[in-house]
């Protein structure tokens, strides 16, 4: 065979041996020690029962760690093993008694490790998980604490709360040993009623203590009085006696305490003599010591003074001298350009009013030397002017005045005219301005003293002779011939 198909076959053969041992690890399954894994399927197996029976199964289990699983074979489940709480909590239910009673308990269950509880609970909660054996024991329990309250009295179970725990244990065991399931604790938490039982138990009980109390208390106190009398009995008898051997014992004692007693003055007075000495002497050493520590506390705070008033100067000045200065020398500095400055104005303003006031003076000087010669030119020619050159103006503005008179005239939209008794009133608008160019030969006269009627007259009156003249000769002419 050739190379080539040799070397197809060896890498077949290694892929298919990868492809098998992924397949084979993948078929490993692990639990840990708190889980079960459940194993169905394959061969059935012969398992004794603890009671000496034979039994087949089609299923293995693994208590934690791992087994290989067949592929196609073999399924895998896995069942908790980890404990479960249970929080009971009865509705009211009647004790021995006929009391109904609410009951609150705690209790933790789980699976049983041996052979024949894995296998029972196997059959009965594979496939439900840790909430389905919950329900389950829940309910077994709550019936059990139900059963177990009905067995007893309010008292009892008050007071013998153990006794109950074992009762409701002890009743459960079998129910949960059937199911594979183990209780580990039970514990009752609280027992309350709704008709106010609880509390009226132990009122008497209450009652029956302080009562006790109080005898007790009373009875103490009698026997306390009795004995004090006796005791008080006994102190007085005793006590005349002591007082007539203290009263003798006192005699003997007081010329003792005489004698004595010059001896202890003259100690004490020696004493106290010298106690002031040396209180004096001390009060001197504190005192002194005192004005010692005072006169370091003053230089200390002279010191500290002189130290506070350099660096309040220093202060000062880095915050009220130096800016001070530099403003002074900013404010003197702006001074002086504003000083310059203005002056500098001035100076400009001064010449350019002066230029201007040259400027304004030389055309004053220029207009009046225009107008003064205008004047002078009309003056000569006012001179020269005769009566009849002025008549003569005046008549060349007449056509002009009789305009302005008419004017308004021509701006009236509408004339309403109302005939009477002198003509036409067409007729007396044109005679109003006649009239007024009447007059002006008299305003004329007035303002001038020009009369401007003898001038038309004598104008007239010189051309109407000449006209006559010029007659009588043409008249005359023909005659000589």
């Amino acid at each position: 065979m050739p190379l080539t198909t040799w070397l197809i076959i060896i890498g077949a053969i290694i892929v298919f041996l990868a492809i098998i041992g992924v397949l084979l690890g993948t078929q490993y399954r692990k639990v840990g020690p708190n889980e079960a894994l459940i194993i169905a399927g394959g061969r059935k197996r012969t398992i004794t029962l603890p009671d000496g029976t034979k039994k087949k199964v089609g299923y293995r289990y693994k208590l934690g760690g791992g087994t290989f699983v067949w592929p196609f074979i073999e399924k895998v489940y896995v069942l908790p093993l980890e404990v479960i709480t249970l929080y009971i909590k009865t509705p009211e239910v009647l004790t021995h008694g006929g009391i109904p009673i609410l009951a609150e308990a705690s209790a933790q269950v789980k699976i049983d490790s041996t052979d024949l509880a894995i296998r029972l609970a196997a059959e009965q909660f594979l496939g439900t998980g840790k909430e389905g054996i919950r329900d389950v024991a829940m309910n077994v329990l709550e019936g059990k604490v139900r059963e177990v309250i009905g067995t007893m009295t309010v008292e009892e179970i008050y007071r013998g709360r153990q006794e109950f725990s074992k009762r409701v244990a002890q009743a459960a065991k079998e129910d949960f040993a059937r199911m594979g399931l183990v209780l580990l604790s039970f514990s009752l938490k609280d027992i309350s009623d709704t008709q106010g039982y609880i509390d009226a138990l132990s009122k008497p009980v209450i009652a029956a203590a302080k009562r006790d109390a109080a005898i007790a208390q009373a009875e103490t106190e009698k026997e306390a009085i009795i004995k004090s009398s006796q005791a008080r009995k006994e102190a007085e008898v005793a006590r005349l006696q002591s007082e007539a051997l203290i009263a003798k014992a006192q005699w003997e004692n007081e010329a003792k305490k005489a004698e004595s007693q010059t001896f202890v003055n003259q100690k004490k007075a020696q004493a106290d003599f010298s106690y002031e000495l040396e209180r004096t002497r001390v009060t001197q050493e504190i005192k002194k010591e005192e004005a010692k520590v005072k006169q370091i506390e003053k230089e200390e705070a002279i010191k500290i003074e002189e130290l506070e008033i350099k660096r309040k100067e220093k202060e000062l000045e880095a915050n009220v001298l130096k800016p001070a200065d530099a403003r002074k020398y900013q404010i003197q500095a702006e001074a002086e350009a504003e000083e310059i400055r203005l002056m500098a104005e001035g100076k400009g303003k001064a010449e350019a009013m002066k230029l201007e006031a040259q400027v304004k003076a030389d055309e004053i000087r220029l207009r009046g030397l225009a107008e003064a010669e205008a004047m002078l030119k009309k003056a000569q020619a006012w001179e020269r002017y005769n009566e009849a050159a002025v008549l003569e103006s005046f008549i060349k503005i007449l056509p002009e005045l009789a305009k302005a008179i008419a004017e308004p005239l021509s701006k009236v939209d509408k004339i309403v005219i109302i005939g009477g008794d002198k003509g036409l009133g067409t007729n007396q608008i044109t005679g109003q301005v006649t009239q007024i160019l009447a007059q002006m030969p008299e305003v004329v006269k007035a303002l001038t003293g020009a009369d401007l009627g003898k001038f038309l007259r004598d104008k007239l009156g010189s051309a109407a002779a000449e006209a006559e003249t010029g007659k009588a000769s043409a008249e005359k002419k023909p005659e000589k011939k």
